[in-house]
């Protein structure tokens, strides 16, 4: 982390080591190449959430509070923390092997040797991608965890989209999904600076 934070202090100032085109490399593979194993799962998770919800919510005639109780856990909870996982099983697992392959061919020394901070060229790249990108996927994932409730509760109790979303609408607030996004961006400077962390110490 120390390291981490001498380097983009570096960057701050202009004298970062790294190019624009691994960043740009890096954000592809960790955003587009991403989003079908998200779309996958957090609309999987919203059915899920809204099935359990539904079941207990019936019980004391509730039914519309399902879409709160998908739209909140989705948008603060469940949104981020599923993307974090995903992420860490693709991108931190790649960066740890990419990585630990460069430290044993002696890549990672061969840079130090020229000068050339690995932690500026090889961390602050992924640490940036994971960084822009985590909340956005995040926010992603919050839709179609919602989406995936909708379906459940038309099939379930009868509740129209349109009677889902406008709940839905009703109960989030900018607070809900900066709470969320919050945790996303934390979420994805660990898994980014984990996966480097492992690939260097290979």
């Amino acid at each position: 982390i120390g390291e981490l934070l001498l380097s983009f202090g570096r960057f701050a100032r202009g004298k970062a080591n790294f190019r624009r085109v691994d960043l740009l490399q890096v954000l592809r593979d960790c955003s587009a190449n991403s989003l079908p194993i998200i779309t996958l799962l957090s609309f999987l998770f919203g059915i899920i959430l809204a099935f359990i919800g539904a079941a207990q919510l019936k019980i004391f005639g509730a039914e519309i509070y399902v879409a709160d109780l998908v739209a909140i856990a989705m948008a603060r909870e469940m949104g981020p923390m599923m993307t974090a996982i995903i992420l860490a099983g693709r991108c931190g697992a790649a960066f740890a092997a990419q990585i630990g392959t460069m430290t044993v061919n002696e890549e990672v020394d061969a840079l130090r040797t020229t000068g050339i901070s690995p932690m500026d060229f090889l961390v602050l790249p992924r640490v940036f991608s994971l960084a822009l990108m985590t909340p956005f996927l995040s926010l992603y994932a919050v839709f179609f965890g919602i989406i995936g409730g909708a379906v459940i509760a038309q099939i379930m109790l009868g509740i129209s989209f349109t009677q889902f979303l406008t709940e839905t609408k009703g109960i989030l607030t900018p607070v809900q999904f900066g709470l969320g996004a919050s945790k996303s961006l934390v979420y994805g400077i660990h898994v980014a600076l984990d996966g480097c962390w492992r690939g260097i110490h290979c």
